[in-house]
């Protein structure tokens, strides 16, 4: 219930993600990809049809139940600590301009449909290394140092499946990472909670793959 206060665009997401997944398993885009690819998936060419909104579609949709549910155990993860940190307005925007840029990097170098919100994780991942290191609350804690080493461990990982295990969009991820880690560097104008109402979980995770 606390992260559901202090973190409701995540939460947001993480239902709206639920309900398209849902509505997939409905409309049987699980098994098809012509169903897919006509829900929002990224598709080679995307970009040249100004199809723009496949861009941000294809963050919702998922291509089976174990995909769905990693990267919605990841964003609940990631997002949620992300957003309690460093506000609402910055995750929001962090999350869809880095999964924007993510499909669009997809669809211009990979070959299929491409779903899921791993990009956009990847990119909360990134902007999570400077953002900790740039605010002046949170870069000077004795915990931070752990939590660094691992965003950098879950990063370095998933960037190395991408290239080991097929079907994996390494692309998305790249783009997503690099993106990520720039938007970090944006300065930061929400102010931070008071120190006293700041609970963080620094407990290791594994954060999915797309």
């Amino acid at each position: 219930m606390f992260r559901f206060r202090r973190a409701p665009v995540t939460f947001a997401l993480l239902v709206i993600i639920l309900i398209v997944f849902i509505v997939e398993v409905a409309k049987g885009a699980i098994e098809n990809d012509d169903v897919l690819i006509q829900m929002g998936a990224i598709v080679p060419g995307m970009l040249a049809f100004h199809e723009y909104w496949r861009a941000v579609a294809a963050m919702f949709l998922h291509a089976n139940f174990i995909h769905w549910a990693v990267n919605s155990w990841a964003l609940y993860q990631l997002g949620t600590l992300y957003e309690m940190m460093f506000g609402s307005v910055r995750f929001v925007v962090t999350y869809f301009v880095t999964g924007i840029i993510a499909s669009c990097a997809s669809s211009i170098w990979m070959h299929g449909p491409s779903v899921g919100a791993s990009g956009a994780i990847l990119g909360i991942l990134g902007a999570f290394i400077f953002s900790i290191k740039r605010h002046p609350q949170w870069r000077d804690q004795p915990w931070t140092r752990s939590l660094l080493a691992q965003l950098v461990f879950w990063a370095v990982l998933n960037i190395i499946l991408g290239f080991t295990v097929k079907n994996i969009d390494n692309v998305a991820h790249l783009a997503g990472l690099s993106s990520g880690l720039l938007m970090g560097l944006i300065p930061h104008r929400v102010p931070p909670p008071p120190p006293g109402q700041a609970v963080i979980d620094v407990t290791p995770h594994h954060y999915g793959s797309e």
